[in-house]
């Protein structure tokens, strides 16, 4: 552990992915006087496994009260028990997810700021918004963020979006989203060749949106000679369907079901190359950790920060024939993936990875702390 903080700190999401876990008891061995988190239940249909304890952080349950579903924009989430978490916690910096559809969050930035204490925003950015109520919605997200003494972005695209909203930007800082620490081991040896065909791999949990589907059907329109073996690890809704449509149009298509830590293993050391065509992707920088390079597909900005030309390529959301070039540009040069599969693996070792992100936290939390005290002492 590097740096640390000497205060108390208190942070607020509206759901803790489990896979969130990790980086909130890293960020909770660097605050002195403890890590509070106050989190409540997704939605059933949001197939988000939340955090039920955390191991050195203390875990506070809050009660989500929901209005319609996170893709309205009407949508709404009432947190019950924040403020009685903050008067139970008292922290001297809190941590608030930067979305204007939670209430209650407003009120406990007032109450933070009335007792003179510092709330830090955290999000993904700024995206325009489109549709009903654009015009108030705006107004709601500028007059949140504009709130906060300082703001942690998921990623560069995120904190320019805060600063092309009019925000200093020395109030703006990226924690590139990390959902894994540093590896501690180097990446599996691979030959300059494919072993007999190349292998494309997907992890991840079959549901629509991550189109696997796309993923078959590009290989499938490949030359025969560049046709992959496709392993998909993972189960979920869609896998019928996707096994129905491989027997049709691609058989060379292996469902290994779902997988699992050291179990994982095997399937990252003989891929060539991994490809996620649809959104989420938490298994991305564990490839990246096994020396692979990456075919996704553009999101939030997230995947920015790690896929570029040096390592991997991004793709339009459902383009078929632009997944379709990239896997024919791709597995066309195996030394050349080789080489991307270097600039990964030091990506994730060196730039983006927990460690980093606790790093980041820890700074901007003493930054504006000791701005407070330069303040009051000068």
């Amino acid at each position: 552990m590097g740096k640390t903080y000497s205060g108390r700190l208190g942070l607020q999401q509206r759901v803790l992915p489990s896979y969130r876990a990790a980086f909130l008891d890293a960020l909770a061995e660097g605050c002195q006087r403890g890590l509070s988190v106050f989190a409540g239940n997704p939605l059933p249909k949001e197939g988000i496994e939340p955090v039920d304890q955390l191991q050195i952080a203390q875990f506070v349950q809050a009660k989500n009260r929901y209005f319609l579903d996170p893709g309205s924009s009407m949508f709404l989430c009432w947190q019950s028990g924040f403020l009685r978490w903050l008067e139970d916690w008292q922290p001297d910096v809190l941590i608030v997810e930067a979305n204007p559809r939670y209430p209650i969050t407003r009120q406990a930035i007032s109450w933070m700021h009335h007792k003179g204490r510092k709330v830090i925003g955290w999000g993904l950015g700024a995206p325009l918004i489109r549709g009903p109520f654009s015009s108030m919605r705006r107004w709601e997200r500028f007059s949140l963020i504009n709130s906060v003494d300082a703001l942690i972005a998921y990623s560069k695209q995120g904190a320019e979006q805060y600063r092309q909203l009019g925000l200093p930007p020395e109030r703006v800082y990226v924690a590139s989203n990390a959902v894994a620490p540093a590896p501690s081991f180097p990446p599996p040896p691979r030959t300059l060749e494919y072993n007999e065909q190349a292998t494309v791999l997907f992890v991840g949990r079959l549901q629509s949106r991550k189109r696997v589907d796309l993923l078959i059907r590009a290989c499938a329109a490949l030359p025969i000679g560049l046709q992959p073996h496709v392993v998909v690890v993972g189960e979920g809704p869609a896998r019928h369907e996707l096994i129905d449509l491989a027997e049709k149009i691609y058989p060379s298509v292996e469902f290994a079901g779902a997988k699992h830590g050291a179990d994982l293993e095997p399937h990252f050391a003989k891929a060539d190359l991994f490809v996620l065509p649809g959104t989420g992707g938490l298994a991305i920088q564990q490839a990246m950790a096994h020396g692979l390079p990456v075919v996704v597909a553009k999101g939030d900005g997230t995947q920015d920060d790690l896929v570029g030309a040096e390592n991997g390529w991004q793709v339009p959301p459902g383009d078929l024939d632009a997944l379709t070039n990239i896997l024919r540009l791709a597995l066309s040069d195996p030394n050349k993936l080789r080489q991307m599969g270097e600039v990964s693996y030091r990506i994730v070792a060196e730039e983006i990875n927990i460690d980093k992100m606790v790093d980041v936290f820890i700074h901007v939390l003493n930054d504006i702390s000791q701005g407070e005290k330069r303040r009051n002492n000068g």
